[in-house]
């Protein structure tokens, strides 16, 4: 696996942002599968022609079989101002996501409180505060509807581990292909319907306000949903 142009987003001095294929990971894990990072790391290296590699920081993360738009560093200076950016809840994450059933309302703000269970590797999602628990918000809305399949843009207000997967099942509308969260039975790629679909902010280096939107994944199920983005 490699990235190429066609996978590039944007990219500047500082900063490289991509459109990460569902099932790769960002960074090395104990599966020891190519991470992402590696990725970028060899497609800098050689579009540079740099001897001793390309610096690529990790900004944030992406569930493994989550799609869509991710942002790396390129320089150091870029990684420590784009980290307090995301610190200071200064980058605003947009996501899109597959749905079975139907939203109790067309658009509603969710508050649970989240609490990991680092056996199973799941979130748990609660209406009430418990021990131990991180608060977790997020808003969504219903784009449309299509032969049956809710789509739904999600905008989280924090950011937890699995958030938007725990909450949204928690609603009882897990996200398609989400087996691990309560969807009915898993994607035969360990792929779900949640993108990552925009990140906007103001650059922070060039002071110059930026939208970054990744299209969405080539295949039969998603490029569907196009339609309802118009």
């Amino acid at each position: 696996m490699s990235i190429t142009d066609k996978d590039v987003i944007y990219e500047d001095n500082h900063y490289i942002a991509i459109n990460k294929r569902a099932g790769d990971i960002v960074q090395v894990d104990d599966t020891g599968d190519r991470s992402l990072e590696d990725m970028v790391n060899v497609y800098l290296t050689a579009k540079y022609q740099k001897p001793n590699g390309a610096f690529v920081g990790v900004i944030h993360r992406l569930d493994r079989p989550v799609s869509g738009m991710i942002l790396f560093a390129k320089t150091s200076k870029g990684l420590d101002r784009m980290n307090r950016l995301f610190h200071d809840r200064k980058v605003s994450k947009t996501y899109l996501a597959i749905v079975r059933n139907r939203p109790p309302k067309d658009s509603d703000t969710l508050k649970n409180w989240l609490l990991r269970d680092r056996k199973k590797m799941i979130t748990k999602a609660y209406d009430r505060e418990v021990k131990g628990g991180s608060f977790a918000q997020l808003d969504y809305e219903v784009l449309g509807v299509l032969d049956g399949y809710y789509l739904l843009k999600v905008t989280p207000l924090t950011g937890r581990t699995h958030q938007i997967r725990a909450q949204l099942a928690y609603m009882g509308c897990p996200i398609v292909g989400d087996n691990k969260y309560g969807y009915p039975r898993g994607s035969l790629r360990r792929t779900i319907c949640l993108h990552s679909r925009s990140l906007e902010f103001v650059h922070p280096i060039k002071d110059e306000k930026l939208k970054l939107t990744a299209k969405l994944p080539i295949d039969g199920f998603w490029e569907r949903f196009n339609v309802l983005l118009k």
